[in-house]
């Protein structure tokens, strides 16, 4: 007989994905922060992409094996994937807390290597969670919770670098006085918001023949095994994903590396070298960039209700397309609050991003695995990343003119390709009303 899985309440998947915020938050303040503190500390500017390296090589080394772990994971008080993310915030909040007390740029540096081990380490059992608690009509809205949180956690993170330098003023150390601030809310945050979620939620329990598998004795290098294993038995839509995901993740970090810079150009005719005026245009890029996860957390929601109607591929590959639009538009906006129309069509898109792709795989993964595929498909997102770093100044160099802006070009472009190659995926995932 099949097991059915209970039909939980708005309030308890909600509860189920608090955790998500803090863990968000944590990511926030890397992707806004980390750079200005390398900055800081001296670093140079062709050394910034080798030391942005830390998220990508963590993420394609840790998620697949921690999600392995997982699914070899029961612990009557403690669960299966509970035990993973509560490490990874644990060490997620000792090293947020470490990080503004960095006196050198190498120090810096490898405290973010840590933080994204402890960030890696509690996301893809939290994905895996979900389809491991829900029925398949509640997955999107599970899925989609992740999105709003990612939305909110990277709001307020930013948020947090907006309004803390006008509060604490002056420097700590080697680095201003903000943030310290901003760190030690994010590592209360991270820990307070799993241990919420770990309260909330109970996991289910394996049946007696999982049991036996489990207690079965197996190897140390079984994680690594069962990664091979799996990429070998991987399901044809998940090689269908990792083509859609080689475009669009690409095209992300282009936009991410490029568009304070492109803004600089658009808007102010600015360089880098005018410290003034490029100032002006980071700090209008950052509520920009801000606005684009207020829109996520908006739409997050309603995208479920799409994904059930329309089906999953054609909601992500509308949303990749308006996110396509807005990019294309982006660098050729001179008046800068014109730039919130623009960027809100990224935020549509990363709404999607952050959850509907998991579930037009979700129904082609065997349950025993959803840890180790889920970490997979983080491998999917990472590899694009890496070989956009090693590539893209390249291409930007002799092919797009050196030009920032042409770089946020060349990302629209990337994700009219990603929303092509979406229509063509072919899954079992009919969404049940």
């Amino acid at each position: 007989m099949k097991f059915k899985k209970p039909t939980l309440s708005f309030w308890q998947i909600l509860n189920m994905n608090v955790g998500f915020f803090g863990i968000q938050y944590s990511f926030g303040l890397q992707q806004s922060a980390v750079t200005p503190i390398y900055d800081f500390l001296g670093a140079s500017p062709d050394q910034i992409p080798i030391l942005h390296l830390a998220g990508p090589v963590t993420g394609l080394l840790v998620q697949p094996i921690i999600g392995a772990l997982s699914d070899k994971t029961w612990s009557p008080k403690f669960g299966r994937r509970k035990p993973y993310f509560l490490i990874g915030a644990i060490l997620c909040s000792l090293t947020l807390f470490a990080f503004p007390f960095s006196s050198s740029l190498w120090m810096a540096a490898g405290l973010l290597w840590i933080l994204d081990v402890g960030n890696n380490t509690a996301m893809e059992p939290y994905r895996a969670l979900i389809a491991d608690n829900l029925e398949e009509k509640q997955q999107p809205l599970g899925f989609q919770m992740q999105s709003f949180f990612t939305g909110l956690g990277q709001v307020l993170a930013n948020l947090s670098l907006f309004i803390f330098p006008l509060i604490f003023i002056g420097t700590t150390g080697s680095l201003p006085t903000w943030v310290y601030a901003s760190f030690f809310l994010g590592a209360v945050c991270s820990i307070a918001t799993i241990l919420w979620s770990i309260k909330k939620t109970k996991e289910i329990p394996p049946t007696k023949e999982e049991l036996i598998k489990l207690k079965e004795k197996r190897s140390v290098l079984e994680p690594l095994i069962e990664i091979f294993s799996a990429i070998k038995d991987m399901p044809k839509v998940m090689w269908q994903l990792a083509l859609v995901y080689l475009f669009q993740w690409y095209a992300l970090f282009c936009y991410w590396q490029n568009s304070s810079k492109s803004v600089a150009l658009s808007v102010w005719n600015a360089t880098p070298d005018n410290k003034e005026l490029y100032s002006e245009a980071v700090s209008w890029t950052g509520l920009v960039n801000g606005w684009y996860n207020v829109v996520t957390f908006l739409v997050a929601f309603a995208l479920v209700g799409f994904a059930k109607k329309y089906s999953p591929k054609k909601v992500h590959a509308f949303c990749l397309i308006i996110a396509a639009i807005g990019f294309l538009a982006f660098p050729h906006i001179e008046n800068k609050n014109l730039l919130f129309f623009a960027i809100t069509g990224f935020g549509i898109g990363w709404a999607s991003m952050m959850g509907i792709p998991y579930l037009m795989v979700v129904s082609d993964i065997p349950k025993e695995r959803y840890g180790v595929y889920m970490g997979i498909i983080n491998m999917m997102i990472v590899i694009p990343m890496i070989i956009q770093t090693v590539s893209f100044g390249y291409i930007l160099k002799n092919f797009l003119g050196n030009d920032p802006r042409n770089a946020i070009t060349f990302a629209g472009v990337l994700l009219v390709l990603s929303a092509i190659f979406t229509l063509f995926i072919k899954s079992k995932n009919q969404v049940k009303q």
